[in-house]
């Protein structure tokens, strides 16, 4: 896809998210806008992987290790053809698939269930260990909230992809600042989150992660990586693409209402108009 392409998807994408939390008048759509642009291009560029074959042997693993932003997921799995976008409105519904954090079990796309902070990221250093020990080449990604690597887990597992070399995961950190309780800085600064991984022997890249450009080139270099983990810290802004929730710590787990909804949609619409003009 070309960056435009990408970036009308990734609109799309938002909208859905959009869809999905008001519908169920709760959900985490600050850190699901934010990492948009993330889900975006490795769902619709990166990985190897067949909406019509979800389990197929040889397809790449993604684990959303932050696993409330389960909109943002669901959103892009629904617009690459995994189920229909129609079913984002039964998202948190009595009776829907789309459970408020990733279910492996019953959602088409979903390699592991995930929710309970710092545990994503081990899952996916087990699923790369896995690939290794068989001679297997996909390779595994792993999305982190900035807030979530509060949790002591995530530095365990660290250590152990860089000890066992695990040239074939990607661990990226949405940096968007801001986790439930504020600024990440004010409740338990993880900064200087690159000279970390680093620390860890992981190959470091910084990006904007809402830009498409510095997204594919950082993912592109990981697979040139040979001999360590690659961290990508991805600086965003929350609640991306909606006005009224950009860097609003309070939007990290809130729903809209009926205006506040059809003020984001218009934004989004605007936003995709203004995408189709160039």
């Amino acid at each position: 896809m070309t960056t435009l392409e990408l970036q009308q998807t990734a609109n799309e994408v938002r909208k859905g998210i959009v869809t999905a939390v008001h519908s169920a008048k709760s959900g985490h759509p600050g850190g699901s806008l934010s990492a948009t642009d993330i889900f975006t291009y490795l769902f619709f560029e990166e990985m190897n992987i067949d909406p019509k074959n979800p389990k197929k042997a040889d397809r790449d693993r993604f684990v959303l290790s932050k696993g409330h932003t389960a909109p943002g997921y669901y959103s892009a799995l629904a617009n690459r053809g995994f189920f229909p976008v129609e079913d984002l409105t039964t998202l948190r519904h009595v009776g829907s698939y789309l459970q408020g954090h990733p279910d492996m079990k019953h959602i088409p796309g979903v390699d592991m269930s995930s929710g309970s902070l710092g545990q994503g990221i081990s899952a996916a250093v087990g699923m790369a260990i896995s690939a290794k020990l068989r001679g297997e080449d996909y390779r595994v990604y792993t999305l982190l909230g900035d807030g979530e690597i509060q949790e002591g887990q995530v530095w365990e597992a660290s250590m152990l992809a860089a000890h066992r070399n695990l040239d074939n995961l990607v661990v990226i950190v949405d940096n968007n600042n801001l986790q439930i309780d504020g600024a990440i800085t004010e409740v338990n600064s993880p900064y200087p989150i690159d000279k970390k991984f680093e620390a860890f022997n992981f190959h470091v890249i910084n990006i904007d992660g809402n830009d498409f450009d510095q997204i594919a080139a950082a993912f592109a270099e990981a697979k040139n990586v040979k001999g360590q983990p690659t961290a990508i810290v991805a600086k965003t802004i929350k609640g991306k693409g909606v006005s009224f929730m950009e860097n609003q710590a309070s939007w990290h787990g809130a729903a809209p209402n009926d205006e506040q909804y059809a003020v984001a949609m218009a934004d989004l619409e605007k936003a995709g108009e203004a995408l189709c003009q160039k």
